[in-house]
């Protein structure tokens, strides 16, 4: 379990202090400012604020200057209950803050901040005076759709971090920049990964050959690793009729993120959000018996989701996606194996893949969203997630538990990771169906001759590849291990003369299953080892008359390591070796 120590909670309020000290600086700078709201975050705060012209970065240091003014003037934070008609009389002039004030329930007691001349509707805490906001950066604007909704006004939002000390300040920014240098948006257009374009549409990436060769290395280790456990791969299409979705109980709950139907000849079709109920009428494609069980079966099937403009980011956020899914169907009695053996399965992908930062959250359900958000079963809800918790229990996984956040039809693990640089992941997902079975009518025939309808599991243990490979990208900052390399081995003959010894190795090593190519531009040696340096790309092989009249090759690691000059084979030998071992290591 994950628990919140004294000091978070300190640095948190110091953060949310931080943030109206921020709104009080603007305020002074732009007196006709309309204020949102201004949370706390991880690291540190952000404010959205409606002003009279657009903010530049330049706006960000005369900000700064000026909460630095109002910082080491110590002026206290002052708590103030009022009325609701008080609350509306102060922020006359504010119209989000009024919305909010109007929502809030009649019985709430409202508060107010007060620190000098700025005046904000919070709930607190605060720090006693501004002097106890310590080490503090203002990092970037960016644009906001009040409340999420891009319906409603776009907002100006300025993000800070806050930290009790100058190096945990100086520590965060260091890390900032290297996350920078790490964005998978700019490593993809770098290293020729993905494209977005505006023809296609916002959300639906392309994938260029070098991301192409990723996809199919990551669904060959996928393959690979559920054949061991089991599974049994299965095709479904893309688009299904409209009762389909109706009868799972999906379109109640995901029409808003499900693209527009398309009708043909009086049929009306959805693209597909997920590949649930076409699994679902696979295991119900024949009778099946309790020897069938369980049943595992697994797809890369893509899938469609609408989401919002402002919420797309890069990989990250999509609209198209080819998920690592499967559906396992099982009795009662085989639900805790088959739940844990899906950890099972996340702990020896983050083997290969060098992860070593993760946790399990435990999502559940809300009672108040019972008809809404989830299925109306109160007791089928507490028996699964009593379930679930025996099982990670039982077998010493920890986790933590956060209301409100299970899928509609039941308690989900989501797996959280961490990259190198330590940004934080949703990877993927282990979700529990106690509810799909008996609307889909799936059954099988148990021990006693009676029909019993299954449980199902829904697993992602390496989530999309639009998402992953995000992730990887930023994990590995590009330079990825040898086996996932899009270029696994640059050929650089020194002259055209050594071209056809380059063209026989190249040969040699693509009969090997080894991708590689040969740079044969009319450039000096030293300028193609760069770019294959920049292209990250683990093995540069240099070819010259020594290595010509020896039968041997010269090879360079992007590190920046040479290695000792060894016979072809021997290099294509220890090359294939790695990459069938999956290792992280380049020799």
């Amino acid at each position: 379990m994950v628990n919140r120590t004294v000091e978070d909670e300190k640095l948190e309020t110091m953060r949310h202090s931080a943030s109206h000290i921020m709104a009080e600086a603007v305020q002074s700078i732009f007196p006709g400012a309309k204020f949102a709201i201004g949370p706390a975050i991880e690291n540190g705060f952000y404010y959205d604020f409606d002003l009279p012209r657009p903010l530049t970065p330049d706006d960000l240091p005369v900000i700064e200057a000026k909460m630095g003014e109002i910082i080491a003037s110590n002026t206290p934070f002052i708590r103030e209950e009022i009325t609701r008609e008080e609350a509306r009389q102060l922020f006359a002039a504010q119209p989000y803050k009024l919305e909010l004030i109007n929502e809030l329930p009649e019985n709430e007691k409202l508060s107010v901040y007060r620190q000098g001349s700025f005046l904000d509707l919070c709930r607190g805490p605060h720090v006693k005076a501004s002097g106890e906001v310590k080490a503090f950066k203002l990092i970037n604007i960016a644009g906001a759709y009040w409340r999420g909704d891009e319906h409603q006004p776009m907002l100006q939002r300025i993000y800070g971090v806050a930290f009790d000390t100058r190096e945990a300040l100086e520590e965060h920014l260091a890390r900032l920049e290297e996350a920078k240098n790490r964005d998978h948006r700019k490593l993809g257009r770098e290293l020729e990964i993905f494209i977005f374009d505006d023809e296609v549409g916002p959300g639906l990436p392309l994938w260029l050959p070098n991301g192409g060769a990723m996809i199919e290395e990551i669904e060959r280790l996928a393959k690979d690793v559920e054949f061991e456990h089991g599974y049994v791969r299965v095709k479904t299409p893309h688009l299904a009729k409209e009762d389909l979705f109706k009868h799972s109980g999906h379109l109640p709950y995901y029409a808003e993120s499900m693209y527009p139907p398309m009708e043909l000849e009086g049929v009306r079709y959805y693209i597909k959000p997920m590949n649930c109920p076409l699994h679902h009428k696979i295991f119900a494609s024949k009778t099946r018996s309790y020897r069938d069980l369980p049943l595992r079966i697994a797809e890369y099937g893509t899938c469609y989701r609408y989401e919002k403009s402002g919420e797309l980011l890069g990989l990250l956020r999509v609209r198209s996606m080819q998920m690592n899914d499967s559906h396992i169907y099982c009795s009662e009695k085989q639900f805790d194996q088959e739940f844990v053996g899906v950890i099972s399965l996340y702990l020896e992908y983050f083997k290969i893949f060098g992860i070593k930062e993760y946790y399990m959250r435990l999502s559940t359900h809300h009672p108040n969203g019972l008809g809404k958000k989830y299925v109306n079963n109160p007791e089928l809800w507490l028996k699964t997630e009593a379930m679930v918790r025996q099982a990670m229990n039982n077998h010493n996984v920890p986790y933590y538990e956060v209301a409100d956040e299970a899928a509609f039809y039941g308690p989900k693990i989501d797996v959280q990771i961490k990259s190198a640089i330590g940004k934080e992941f949703t990877l993927a997902t282990n979700q529990v169906d106690f509810a799909q079975a008996e609307r889909c009518d799936l059954k099988f025939v148990n021990e006693k001759g009676e029909e019993e309808r299954p449980l199902i599991i829904h697993r992602a243990p390496l989530g999309t590849h639009e998402r992953f490979v995000g992730f990887l990208l930023e994990h590995y900052a590009g330079a990825f291990p040898v086996w996932l390399a899009p270029v696994q081995v640059t050929i650089i003959p020194v002259a055209d003369r050594h071209l056809e010894y380059a063209g026989r190795l190249e040969s040699d090593l693509r009969s090997r299953d080894i991708r590689v190519k040969i740079d044969a531009r009319s450039e000096r040696m030293n300028p193609k080892i760069r770019q294959a340096q920049l292209e990250k790309v683990p093995y540069m092989v240099v070819i010259g008359d020594k290595e010509v009249e020896a039968g041997t090759v010269s090879v360079r690691l992007r590190s920046g390591e040479q290695l000792p000059p060894q016979s072809s084979d021997a290099f294509i030998e220890t090359v294939s070796r790695i990459i069938a071992s999956r290792s992280q290591d380049l020799k």
